[in-house]
């Protein structure tokens, strides 16, 4: 290959994963899974830029690092196809509509939601996000906690949420290291080294971060109150929401819970991953800029953490030591979101009304036939019918 022709090949290559995970992220709704059945379709079955099991191999080591699974699928199939710019165009060009339509909803709401004909619709949207939560929080945990040890870690970090440890951070390091200390424990002897610094590097650095988020939310301060929430986010996305909740509206009193519900209804309605709820917190707290400070502190991490692991994804994927971390990792996140969502559900369904429109929007999530645009939806006119009743 000439000179010329290499550049040439390399723009085409950045050119195609651009539009392919643009597309892709228009009209990714259904979660994480459905974003990840997307690519498999168009990365391995019809463009053939990858085998089978070296996809399978990424699925694997998303799992191994903090942030959104199927955002950081994007990344390793751009690092794969152009390296750190094939990275950063397809991480990039997936998120960027979802935060577009994030952002203009949000604005949307800022401007609508003190306009009485339209308050009525918000009533019952905490209801539906909260059915939503609930049913991700189901299909998770019978993956993560799948043994008696795991479910004793959950308990512990619920626990501990439920004593006052607002920490978020502290208690993701402290599931974690519950999970190192099973491990060791049932460790053959003669096992291979263990590496703790590497394999809680990105627990240690939130934990070190959550120190510099301040109780001013100027545009630094959240930036990198995002940041640290990326830099520890495993699990799925709804993981989020205890971050939101212990800090956001507890911490430092910038959203109200009901405020933080309808943020996460508003990335609920947009495809694509579901951290850009950060997107629509950032406008509510500090405008576009903090839009977008929110938007780039909460994914910078993944494109780090997957540019990184890339080269060494087969090592990482079948090392016994990280996949212990990751369980007990996950476990935590589980126990985390469980009784958050309780604390939510506590503290935003004040009436009768909004209790039955919770119930059956758990009803509807469970029965599998409903997506999460109609759920919103039917939160928005159940709680415009409990306007009209007066309750």
């Amino acid at each position: 290959m000439s000179d010329e022709a290499a550049p040439a090949s390399r723009s085409k290559r950045l050119g195609e994963l651009a539009r392919l995970f643009f597309g892709l992220g228009v009209v990714g709704f259904g979660g994480p899974a459905a974003h990840i059945a997307m690519m498999e379709e168009e990365v391995v079955r019809k463009r053939k830029w990858l085998t089978p099991q070296a996809f399978l191999d990424l699925i694997g080591a998303t799992n191994l690092i903090p942030g959104p699974n199927s955002t950081e699928m994007t990344m390793h199939v751009g690092f794969a196809r152009a390296g750190w710019a094939g990275l950063f165009v397809a991480g990039g060009s997936f998120i960027l509509p979802a935060a577009g339509l994030t952002l203009a909803l949000a604005w949307l709401y800022v401007e609508t939601a003190s306009i009485p004909a339209v308050e009525p619709f918000l009533v019952g949207i905490p209801a539906a996000v909260l059915a939503i939560i609930a049913g991700a929080l189901w299909r998770l945990g019978k993956k993560a906690i799948t043994s008696l040890p795991l479910a004793l870690i959950a308990a512990a970090v619920a626990a501990a949420l439920l004593l006052g440890v607002r920490e978020i951070p502290a208690l993701f390091l402290g599931g974690g290291l519950g999970g190192l200390a099973l491990y060791l424990a049932r460790r053959p002897r003669g096992g291979g080294s263990v590496d703790l610094k590497e394999a809680s590097l990105p627990v240690l650095l939130a934990a070190g971060l959550q120190a510099a988020a301040g109780a001013v939310p100027s545009l630094a301060v959240l930036g990198l109150f995002f940041l640290k929430v990326g830099a520890v986010l495993y699990g799925s996305g709804y993981v989020l929401v205890a971050f939101l909740e212990a800090d956001v509206v507890d911490r430092y009193g910038w959203l109200t819970q009901t405020q933080l519900l309808d943020a996460i209804a508003l990335g609920q309605l947009t495809p694509g991953p579901v951290l850009t709820t950060s997107t629509a917190v950032g406008y509510m707290v500090q405008g576009v800029p903090g839009a977008a400070v929110a938007t780039l502190g909460i994914f910078l991490p993944a494109f780090l953490f997957t540019g990184l692991l890339h080269p060494l994804v087969p090592k990482l994927r079948s090392h016994p030591l990280t996949a212990a971390l990751l369980d007990a990792v996950n476990a935590a996140s589980v126990a985390l979101m469980a009784v958050v969502t309780v604390m939510l559900a506590v503290g935003t369904l004040t009436s009768v009304g909004q209790w039955i429109v919770a119930l059956v929007a758990v009803g509807l999530v469970f029965s599998g036939k409903v997506n999460v645009i109609a759920l919103v939806a039917f939160g928005a006119v159940a709680g415009w019918l409990l306007s009209l009743l007066g309750g």
